[in-house]
């Protein structure tokens, strides 16, 4: 394997973890891997038109694992002088001297990692100074005051960069380097009127300053989102569709990544177990994952175990295609690693043709939602049942706004009755949705 380098800045990085494999064959691994991450940032928050915070960060931390033959041990530092990165492998080599062996340890299959890398565009440093961090955020928070005199506090207007360089090697020949930047502006207010007190937010985050909304469209936004809560009630307890709105529908797929993962099935803990080749969805539902989108949020040309990552389907037809595996769950599995060490990249639902008033029309009479609160979800069966907040739709039409509820029911049947996802996807995320609309819940309220 030749090294893989995301530009110049990387390779002092890649110098040391090459160093620290070296360390662990004097010390007699037989294998070995390292990561190391260095990340720098800035973040303001600016409250009631007064800086709260300004912090500057600077991080930077290494871990090595070792093996000798089937056993391993791991150790960390985020002291990356030469005797510190000795302490750190001679930690790790002592681990492993001890452990039991497991006979499904080891590096990823060398055939699988990644050769040709290509510029997925991640990187876009932001020269943002502190005096320009804070007049965004106070712009930003001035004019969600603008928006309404109901609009009566704040929980603070923030500005962030990001920018960081993670490194990947090991002792197969492997070393790989990624360097990217993520920025945001986001803001939380609170409204209040005669029946109390509400508050939302909104938020913008990319890879690239100039594709973030401007700072007042933020806060605007986000006083729109607060007044629009004022006057919520309870509803009667009901079985009614849902609709998710596209930021609060994302965490429907996190689930589904979660029961599919490795440990949850190697384990036995899934609800998902022996589902592969089995329709979960309706069949026109088709769910995959795009690594490698330029500039997108959990865009990466390798894994964590720099294994080759590439669009691959999870659901088509709405039947599941595979499961999301790193190297040491597929053998222990007997299947192969699908790319996944570290998680899933850019998991996308093909969107619909409805936008959000569409699928408001569809659903009809039902619960919009656009808050979920607390988890409480049972992976082992597919129980579902999370406090909530949003709207009762009536005629297609936000009626009301509705809090202090509960929506339950069951993940396997909730995914079988996914009526259509919206065209309004949230591209903020690792996970990439539209609003998703369910056929039937319960919802508890009063």
């Amino acid at each position: 394997m030749g090294t893989i380098t995301a530009d110049r800045h990387a390779v002092g990085a890649e110098d040391v973890a090459a160093q620290v494999l070296e360390m662990a064959r004097r010390h007699g691994a037989t294998a070995a891997e390292v990561d190391t991450s260095a990340a720098q940032g800035l973040s303001v928050t600016v409250r009631k038109g007064d800086v709260e915070t300004v912090e500057h960060h600077r991080d930077k931390s290494l871990s090595v694992t070792v093996y000798f033959g089937t056993r391993c041990g791991s150790a960390s530092t985020s002291d990356l002088r030469t005797d510190s990165l000795e302490e750190a492998v001679g930690a790790a080599c002592a681990i492993a001297r001890f452990t039991a062996e497991d006979p499904f340890n080891g590096l990823a299959d060398p055939s699988l990692l990644a050769k040709d890398i290509p510029d997925l565009d991640l990187y876009h440093p932001w020269a943002l100074t502190v005096d320009d961090a804070i007049a965004l955020a106070a712009r930003c928070e001035a004019a969600a005051f603008a928006v309404d005199a109901r609009i009566v506090n704040s929980e603070g207007a923030s500005v962030t960069t990001h920018e960081s360089t993670d490194v990947y090697a090991n002792s197969n020949g492997f070393i790989g380097s990624i360097r990217s930047t993520r920025h945001g502006i986001s803001c939380a207010m609170i409204g209040e009127d005669e029946g109390g007190m509400q508050r939302d937010y909104e938020y913008t985050t990319s890879r690239v300053p100039g594709e973030l909304m401007a700072p007042e469209m933020v806060g605007e936004a986000a006083a729109r989102r607060t007044v629009r809560r004022l006057g919520g009630r309870q509803i009667k307890t009901c079985q009614a569709p849902v609709l998710y709105e596209a930021q609060a529908a994302k965490s429907l797929l996190s689930h589904l990544v979660s029961a599919v993962s490795g440990p949850s099935l190697y384990r036995r803990s899934s609800f998902l177990l022996d589902t592969l080749g089995q329709a979960l969805f309706p069949a026109a539902i088709h769910i995959y994952e795009d690594p490698l989108l330029k500039r997108a949020m959990g865009s990466a040309p390798f894994d964590g175990e720099g294994v080759a990552t590439a669009r691959r389907d999870l659901v088509t037809g709405g039947v599941l295609g595979r499961y999301c595996l790193d190297s040491y769950a597929a053998r222990k599995l007997n299947l192969v690693t699908t790319g996944n060490a570290g998680g899933v990249h850019n998991l996308t639902i093909e969107p619909g043709s409805e936008d959000l008033a569409g699928l408001l029309k569809k659903m009809g009479r039902g619960l919009f939602v656009t808050e979920l609160i607390g988890f409480g979800i049972n992976g082992v069966t597919g129980d579902y049942s999370r406090g909530a907040a949003g709207f009762w739709v009536e005629d297609g039409v936000p009626a009301y706004p509705v809090e202090e509820i509960t929506i339950a029911g069951n993940l396997r049947d909730m995914y079988k009755g996914l009526v259509a996802v919206g065209r309004d996807v949230d591209t903020r995320h690792n996970t990439r949705t539209g609003s998703l609309l369910i056929e039937r819940m319960t919802i508890a309220g009063r």
